[in-house]
């Protein structure tokens, strides 16, 4: 966490704070229903925003429905569903129309999946299928094989298979977290700003990715991944630096 704090947040006015939501911001529950937000984490974000003149935002895998579920009644700037969503600006409508939902037929193969045993759970969030495992890890490597056969018959090419933290998500090809994080920056909030953007596991590499092409900052938490610099032990540790952060600006 320490090197994280040497960054150069004196200017706020320079930067953009882009925050995937779960392993990062929030600790990570047995289920995904079950994620709480500790009691001032509300009131941090909304200074945060404020400070930095709306350029705060969630870029998550959950559906923006359940994002603004989570943190009610704070809304922010969000992109939901890898990319297939995206709220700008508080004000703003969803943008929906990045992506199509998966075709109902694949989702039922893949919901079919729970069926390997208690433990295994289904996250259906509409433009994406995640089988989640963490109840039941011994059935993980049955779980991974299930999607991987799916994925090659219904075509290996149309689909993405994205393994996580006990979870295996599939969705489509064609969008994701970076093109999402591009099409951020260019709205007037976040334009000509540097973004700092702080995620946790493979599901956040395409953000990674496109951060060079805003001189952006890449922040890790739970070990260093391809793309970031820095790294947080835990989202406590990621929690406590977004107090330090608003406390500094509050304090200038």
């Amino acid at each position: 966490m320490e090197c994280a704090l040497l960054l150069p947040l004196s200017n706020l006015d320079e930067i953009a704070i882009l925050l995937d939501v779960d392993g990062t911001l929030l600790d990570i529950a047995p289920r995904p229903d079950e994620v709480r937000v500790p009691g001032k984490l509300r009131g941090i974000l909304q200074s945060l925003w404020s400070q930095l003149d709306g350029a705060l935002a969630f870029i998550s895998g959950r559906p923006l429905a359940d994002i603004d579920r989570i943190f009610a009644p704070l809304i922010l700037p969000a992109v939901g569903g890898h990319g297939a969503e995206l709220r700008p600006t508080i004000e703003s409508k969803v943008i929906d129309h990045l992506a199509q939902p998966l075709d109902p037929a694949l989702k039922k193969l893949l919901a079919d999946i729970a069926k390997l045993g208690p433990g295994v759970l289904i996250e259906d969030k509409a433009y994406s299928i995640a089988i989640h495992y963490r109840l039941a890890p011994k059935l993980g490597g049955d779980v991974v094989r299930a999607v991987v056969a799916i994925a090659e018959k219904y075509g290996a090419d149309l689909l993405q298979i994205l393994p996580g933290k006990s979870v295996i998500e599939v969705k489509q090809r064609g969008f994701d977290k970076g093109t999402a994080l591009r099409q951020l920056m260019g709205y007037k909030s976040f334009a000509g700003r540097r973004p700092i953007f702080v995620g946790d596991d493979t599901t956040d590499d395409a953000a990674f990715a496109v951060l060079p092409e805003f001189s952006g900052v890449g922040l890790s938490v739970g070990g260093i991944v391809p793309g970031a610099s820095f790294n947080f032990e835990t989202p406590h540790d990621v929690r406590a630096w977004l107090e330090q952060v608003s406390k500094q600006a509050e304090a200038r």
